[in-house]
């Protein structure tokens, strides 16, 4: 890995109305017709958002962007301070409401229907510890974890103002440069090094733990002890950067603030300390006067406007999920940034029901689940790995040259001694899949085959296969099933699907349409050899400064 270095203090190049708007969350938006302005700011908690409102019928816009993870959040900041005015669609919530616990966000141990899309019964990516099953039934509402389940795979993705920042771990990773040509091997590795990965390790606020902190902090003995383990058996242990606010983390870890990563909040979001996108590039997005954003709307046509640009159907949901109203927009331009599968799903569906019909046949091809595969060992009593576990992790085993693996160092934030080292290793795995439309069924399928993991499973062997050796210890059987030791069933990382210089040109525009644009994970081929978030924000910053320079 490339990790820059820590920052405490604003990033040099973001201005002070910048920061001050970096400080809170963000929701954008009034209405739009023709214009975005950012509406009033309303306070709940620690999130700040300025208020939303609905795409007004027949309204005409200069951008839009579909979903606001990270390429989409790239691709607004970048448009709105060129000058153009953008309209973000977000499927997921707002968040900016403190629940009855006087919380935005649930708890990872104590799911509630905050914690799942639009599903009746939790589906934990652990689903079982100790031999009790975990999952339980939950009232149906926009939650912020979709497991969307295919033939052969569950993908986690983040529902919500912000996508997948609101979930994950917040491992902000910069691929070994020596491991780019297969990550994207149409793009030139020196710019990516040179301007655009620091660029978006800037825009995250990507910093590193304090290791001398590290050390002590009783938050992070689990990691402590998979490093001890890692070494002995030979194997190279990196720290990684992350996006959470360190010195938060060492307040909560003095008792002086409210606990967050300390009390086990990531997959469900967090309620403090973490700078998702809501803190970093939609803050600033917002504070240009130029973007608005509606959560709770979903695209579902974008065709050809006998006029020019392009006509957009939008409907938009309550927090059951049933559709409230249907609303058409115009737009010059259209920016796909619905995250790997929503993309694809999207584009596929388009093209196959004549929709977008020049749309090429790579669309919906080339996709990956970037090698994920996850499991626990169990330690001896005399390597305790704490009962306080921070929710963000710092480090991984990197064995990508010898065996085709990278392993986060996970936390299993359960808040008891579990005696175990949990583990979600990135893997060279080559199997691809690809959607297709079912008009029967009338949805957008996936071919993936659970078989397709077992490349996954013998790469992490080649690490955990030796540490158990070598340690004397086993893996855990109870964590995904019964006697299962592989989670082989899901991925947190879903990639491709819309492959740059396949489905669209070398810096996202779909072919067979003037206007039209990937600019998310779906363009990086099924792989990143690490967690993929920065590599999909470097690449956004690339793609939209070539978009804004030959386009606009």
């Amino acid at each position: 890995m490339s990790p820059p270095g820590r920052q405490d203090r604003p990033v040099q190049g973001v201005s002070r109305r910048d920061f001050i708007a970096g400080t809170g969350s963000v929701l954008g938006g009034a209405l739009l017709a023709g214009h975005a302005t950012t509406a009033r700011a309303a306070t709940a908690g620690e999130h700040s958002f300025p208020a939303a409102a609905p795409l007004a019928p027949g309204a005409h816009v200069p951008a839009l962007v579909i979903g606001t993870g990270y390429g989409g959040s790239v691709a607004a900041l970048r448009l709105a301070r060129a000058g153009v005015d953008v309209h973000m669609v977000e499927m997921g919530m707002a968040w900016d409401t403190p629940g009855p616990d006087g919380k935005i966000f649930a708890n990872t141990t104590r799911p509630d229907h905050r914690s799942f899309w639009l599903r009746t019964r939790t589906k934990q990516p652990l689903s079982n510890f100790l031999g009790f099953p975990l999952d339980k039934d939950v009232p149906r509402y926009t939650g912020i974890l979709d497991a969307e389940e295919f033939g052969g795979i569950t993908v986690y993705q983040g529902r919500g103002v912000g996508g997948g920042s609101l979930v994950n771990g917040g491992m902000a990773v910069t691929p070994r440069r020596e491991n780019f040509p297969a990550v994207l091997p149409t793009v030139d590795p020196a710019e990516m090094y040179d301007v655009y990965y620091p660029r978006a390790n800037a825009g995250l606020e990507v910093a590193d733990v304090d290791q001398g902190w590290w050390e002590s902090a009783a938050c992070y003995q689990y990691a402590r002890v998979g490093r001890k383990h890692a070494e002995r058996s030979g194997f190279p242990f990196v720290f990684v950067p992350n996006v959470y606010d360190w010195d938060y983390m060492e307040q909560e870890a003095a008792g002086a603030v409210p606990a967050s990563a300390l009390d086990g909040e990531v997959l469900f979001g967090n309620n403090h300390g973490k700078k998702s996108l809501q803190k970093t590039y939609l803050a600033r997005a917002v504070a240009t006067g130029r973007v608005a954003v509606s959560p709770l709307h979903r695209v579902t046509s974008v065709a050809p406007a006998p006029g020019g640009g392009y006509r957009v159907l939008v409907e938009r949901l309550d927090t059951t999920g049933a559709v409230t109203a249907t609303t058409a927009v115009t737009a010059d331009r259209v920016f796909f940034a619905a995250g790997s599968v929503g993309t694809s799903k999207l584009l596929t569906r388009l093209k196959a029901t004549g929709v977008l019909p020049a749309l090429n046949d790579e669309t919906g091809k080339g996709w990956g689940d970037n090698g994920n595969v996850m499991c626990g060992r169990a330690n001896h009593m005399w390597d305790a790995t704490g009962s306080l576990q921070s929710a963000m992790p710092t480090a991984g085993i990197d064995n990508w040259a010898a065996g085709g693996v990278f392993a986060e160092v996970a936390p299993l934030p359960t808040g008891i001694e579990t005696y175990a080292s949990f583990y979600l290793s990135i893997t060279r795995n080559p199997h691809r899949a690809a959607f297709s439309w079912n008009a029967a069924a009338g949805r957008v399928d996936l071919d993936w085959q659970t078989v397709w993991k077992q490349p996954s499973i013998a790469a992490a062997r080649t690490v955990f296969d030796k540490i158990n050796t070598k340690e004397g210890t086993i893996y855990r059987t109870d964590l995904f099933g019964s006697c299962k030791i592989w989670g082989d069933h899901l991925t947190y990382h879903p990639l491709g699907g819309a492959v740059l210089d396949r489905a669209t040109d070398n810096h996202g525009r779909l072919h067979g349409y003037r206007g039209l644009y990937v600019i998310d994970g779906a363009l990086i081929p099924g792989n990143a050899s690490v967690n993929p978030f920065v590599t999909i924000t470097a690449l956004a910053e690339r793609n939209i400064e070539e978009i804004i320079a030959k386009d606009l």
